[in-house]
């Protein structure tokens, strides 16, 4: 064995060994089989026909077939070692109306996933939601009505009862952020409305949606472990003028701490519902108990960091979808997003690992104590397999080495992380983008459906397998 072959052997920043190894997914973004056994339709089913919405106006009609292939999918995942796996459950497959009874083609197929997963040695962590609301509750008024939050606690449950036995590990609504503004405000995302107003009560009965489901799941099984899913930016102002100070602030307030306020706190930060307008009738009484629920987790979503401006007429957020769209920023639609000369992945997105710690330090700071995860984790670029036959993805390794050095470094500094999942295990249908951003560990070509762990799969296997990284960042 050659001194290289040593050093990497014997990992220098050792994780905890009962750290969660994962990587993600999410239905609509991999299952394809969109008509088969008894599934409904979604938003982003209807979404994606619209001419327009969807980069070369590409669909997930069949994605990567995983709903076909988990089986070989699950091998994978097996083969790199990965001690989780996290996934989500398309609602309309289980209730192809939203509602009433369960479709049991939709729960089978769960239930081969998990039973496949848990054969293999891979721990399932279901995800609830993940932005495929049933197209006849976008029908009855989607998000902005309050009877879906309802109605999402009657799937959490039938979904928990089915599977709860074998599953632990629960997250109700993926970003909300996102399913609120990105698709009731800019447009961006399915069901592609601009309605500001209504955009801020999407995001409030989605929190609700999360403590009632929590509540219905803890009522069938209290041991079952029950994390909300946020996805959070490090917020710069581009100067210390108090213009740009005050649009760090409004953007701050509304992507992270109005969610980490509410879930945490059982409280909305009173400045963020100034800038919103105070809109009456937003919250019930009860409401707030409801959404802080206790949590047994949160988990995290990182990306990027976001480097504002309150002068308007700055470049557009690199986080916008490539589409005609207004603005997801509800009550704050001056501030510019500007670049802070970082390098950035293929979405245009900035790399910026110090801004995870700061996420991390500020929840293990300012917020009641809860274990942390990091749910979500990666970066696109443009990606081929060489004449070799291997995908060299060398920035991608680079991208994760460092998220995961700062990782290691919040756990040094007492901070409560105990897992993390790379965003994405496979290449996959990437929303309004369609499948021209590569996201994935495997690289999948999509005409054949053939599956090729790239570099960063193999140099994340052996992190895996070392159970840490070497010393200095290579």
């Amino acid at each position: 064995m050659t001194t290289q072959e040593t050093r990497i052997q014997t990992p220098e920043l050792v994780f905890p060994t009962n750290f969660v190894w994962g990587a993600a997914t999410s239905a609509y973004q991999i299952e394809g089989a969109v008509s088969e056994d008894g599934r409904g339709r979604s938003i982003w089913d209807t979404f994606v026909k619209q001419p327009g919405r969807v980069v070369n106006g590409e669909h997930a009609d069949i994605a990567i077939d995983h709903y076909n292939r988990y089986r070989d999918d699950v091998r994978v995942m097996a083969e790199l070692g990965l001690s989780a796996y996290r996934f989500s459950v398309s609602w309309p497959r289980i209730q192809p109306d939203g509602r009433g009874a369960v479709n049991p083609g939709g729960i089978d197929f769960y239930s081969r996933l998990v039973d496949e997963l848990l054969s293999r040695g891979v721990d399932p962590w279901v995800t609830l939601y993940h932005w495929d609301l049933p197209q006849p509750l976008e029908d009855a008024g989607g998000w902005p009505s309050r009877d879906t939050s309802k109605r999402f606690a009657d799937y959490a449950a039938a979904v928990h009862d089915a599977l709860g036995d074998r599953v632990r590990n629960w997250s109700t609504v993926n970003e909300p952020w996102c399913s609120a503004f990105l698709g009731y405000a800019s447009g961006e995302h399915a069901p592609g409305r601009r309605e500001p107003e209504k955009a801020v009560f999407a995001a409030h009965h989605l929190l609700l949606a999360h403590g009632l489901a929590a509540q219905a799941i803890r009522a069938q099984r209290p041991e079952t472990l029950i994390g909300g899913c946020v996805n959070l930016y490090a917020i710069s102002a581009q100067t210390s003028s108090e213009a740009d100070l005050d649009a760090a602030r409004r953007i701050d307030g509304l992507q992270n701490r109005f969610f980490l306020d509410a879930l945490l706190k059982g409280e909305y930060p009173a400045d963020v519902l100034e800038d919103l307008g105070r809109p009456e009738g937003l919250v019930h009484d009860g409401d707030m108990e409801t959404i802080s629920t206790p949590l047994d987790k949160l988990l995290i979503n990182y990306y990027s960091r976001f480097t504002v401006s309150g002068t308007p007429g700055g470049a557009a957020s690199a986080a916008a979808a490539p589409t005609d769209s207004g603005s997801p920023w509800v009550g704050s639609e001056h501030v510019s997003f500007v670049g802070g000369g970082r390098p950035v992945t293929a979405m245009g997105w900035e790399i910026d690992h110090a801004g995870l710690l700061e996420i991390l330090h500020r929840l293990a700071t300012e917020y009641p104590r809860v274990p942390l995860v990091i749910s979500e984790n990666g970066a696109a670029f443009d990606d081929v397999v060489g004449p070799d036959g291997v995908v060299h993805d060398r920035d991608r390794v680079d991208y994760l080495d460092a998220h995961l050095r700062t990782c290691h470094a919040a756990i040094e500094a007492g901070i409560p992380l105990e897992g993390y999942f790379a965003w994405s295990l496979m290449d996959n249908f990437e929303w309004a983008w369609g499948y021209g951003k590569r996201f994935g560990l495997v690289h999948v070509d999509y005409e054949t459906q053939v599956r090729v762990p790239k570099e960063s799969a193999l140099w994340y296997a052996g992190t895996i397998r070392r159970g840490g990284l070497s010393g200095p960042a290579e």
